[in-house]
């Protein structure tokens, strides 16, 4: 195995030879998965990661829980991990500088930080403060600073990109490595932000959404897909549950892995 040094240069050159297709994880089990089906690198899904350990989405998952589950990743697979960290677990900038300490020691690779909070957005002001910290506490990971405008439905949707592009260069400056802009799929609007963002730009990718190739065509380095295989594996427990309850019947589970093959991962 690549020491922690090694996978998080890795983890950044892989964005300058694009695409990068992440499908997201959210324990050790999807991880060597997502790793044994040919992926580059690892990401976790913040709201996967957070279901998975008894709390919901938006920074309400303990920070400690979160750090730990990134180390045991980081210790399972080979290749770079890349923690969704939601807000940065932490209210001021410098809870999130140590945020960042505590995930790049846990072996992560880079981080996403995302600028929503609760039904709003931070300011830019803020959010570039939170960013400086983030920087601080870990020097050397991919920073993917996402942009929640879109997401979120923010303001008039005619002024949607341009206050995306404001955010992305002040997020820029302040340390970022990459841009994420979930909410947005259209190959118009794609083309129009890796156009003018001066850094890979990470796009949130699922059904309906263009296939991997023409994102990338349209200039997305990135492409992941969040809580999507998280959803759609409890999607089936959910099935095979109502199944053997209601009719007493198995045929929910008949594709599942086999033991042996799952058990072989670890």
């Amino acid at each position: 195995m690549t020491s922690s040094s090694d996978r998080t240069q890795l983890f950044h050159a892989l964005h300058r030879q694009p695409p990068l297709v992440l499908p997201n994880a959210w324990d050790v089990a999807s991880a060597l998965i997502v790793e044994a089906a040919g992926a580059q690198a690892v990401a976790t899904t913040s709201a996967g990661v957070a279901w998975s350990l008894g709390a919901p989405d938006g920074d309400r998952l303990d920070r400690d829980l979160a750090v730990d589950l990134v180390a045991r990743i980081a210790k399972a697979v080979s290749v770079p991990v890349t923690a969704d960290i939601e807000a940065g677990f932490g209210e001021t900038a410098d809870e999130v500088r140590a945020t960042l300490a505590a995930v790049a020691a846990a072996g992560a690779s880079g981080v996403n930080v995302e600028d929503g909070y609760g039904s709003a957005l931070r300011s830019v002001e803020e959010q570039s403060e939170r960013l400086r910290a983030a920087r601080e506490g870990a020097p050397e990971l991919y920073l993917n600073a996402r942009i929640d405008v879109f997401l979120r439905g923010v303001g008039d949707p005619a002024d949607r990109l341009g206050e995306t592009l404001r955010r992305a260069e002040a997020y820029l400056v302040a340390g970022a490595s990459g841009i994420f802009v979930p909410g947005v799929t259209d190959l118009a609007d794609v083309a129009e932000l890796a156009k003018n963002i001066a850094a890979p730009l990470n796009v949130l990718a699922g059904p309906g959404a263009p296939a991997t190739a023409e994102l990338a065509q349209a200039g997305a380095a990135r492409i992941s897909v969040g809580t999507a295989l998280a959803s759609a594996a409890y999607a089936v427990a959910k099935k095979a549950a109502e199944e053997l309850l209601s009719a007493g019947t198995y045929d929910s589970t008949r594709d599942g892995l086999g033991y042996g093959e799952l058990n072989e991962l670890f």
